[in-house]
């Protein structure tokens, strides 16, 4: 499965957004694995013209350019919150909602992009809704912390807002969504490896496929995944697009460690 992801669409809507569709449309000619779109997914409207754009729009015209699923980020965060806020109340209008009514929940991905927030202890945390996890020693925080939970940010990271990946997976299952895309900014380019205790708390809250994402540095990190926590796949990016790895390395030591995967 291949995954498109725009990380500067909040600036701008996805219909203005010609070169991100032409690529979609390129790639959808002649690429015969599933392809997974994310940015922008939400409802917005067009500064210049008023014209109002609802989420299942947007969806559709990256479903028409070729996409097989869509990718929810930011919007997940604020239908996580309002849903929590409501006492768990559907209200059949977000962006995970419609789109999965329609396309069905195979077809919606919601991205979370957490944070660690460091504790000394796990009471150091007040917030109910929190889900603090126990760190290894070896990913203990910059004082030693050994908890942290793992805090959402929107708009491509650039502002964090007050809710657990754990609170915002669980949501975003219960609205309809059909699978995680997990990322971590705090390993997102340290080529040392997924974050574990963060798959982990996740893949045991909910019962929709987790992707493991941010981190991966070699073929190791793909078997230590799949062995130590309960996602169902692994994303990787950078040592794919330094040739630093080969995929069909990657597929050849899993099949090595007994982890089953696709082969070309």
């Amino acid at each position: 499965e291949i995954a498109f992801l725009n990380i500067t669409s909040f600036r701008h809507g996805v219909i203005e957004d010609m070169p991100m569709l032409q690529v979609l449309e390129e790639a959808s000619k002649s690429i015969f694995v599933p392809l997974t779109v994310g940015g922008g997914i939400r409802s917005y409207s067009d500064p210049d013209s008023g014209k109002t754009w609802g989420a299942l729009e947007v969806a559709a015209r990256y479903f028409r350019a070729g996409a097989d699923k869509v990718s929810i980020g930011s919007d997940t965060v604020v239908a996580a919150e309002a849903y929590i806020a409501s006492g768990g109340v559907k209200t059949g209008k977000t962006s995970i909602e419609t789109i999965s009514h329609v396309y069905g929940a195979q077809a919606v991905v919601i991205s979370i992009d957490p944070k660690r927030v460091y504790l000394q202890k796990k009471e150091d945390c007040t917030n109910a809704n929190h889900a603090v996890v126990e760190l290894e020693e070896s990913q203990a925080g910059p004082n030693g912390e050994r908890f942290c939970w793992y805090q959402c940010t929107v708009k491509g990271g650039r502002e964090a807002r007050d809710i657990c990946a754990v609170t915002v997976a669980k949501a975003a299952e219960a609205l309809g969504a059909g699978e995680i895309m997990l990322n971590c900014i705090d390993m997102d380019g340290q080529c040392s490896g997924f974050d574990h205790a963060l798959m982990n708390a996740v893949s045991n809250a909910v019962s929709i496929p987790v992707i493991a994402s941010s981190g991966a540095g070699n073929e190791q990190h793909f078997v230590d995944v799949f062995t130590s926590t309960g996602v169902q796949a692994a994303l990787a990016a950078g040592m794919f697009h330094r040739k630093e790895v080969e995929i069909e390395a990657v597929k050849k030591h899993m099949s090595e460690n007994a982890i089953p995967s696709r082969r070309c």
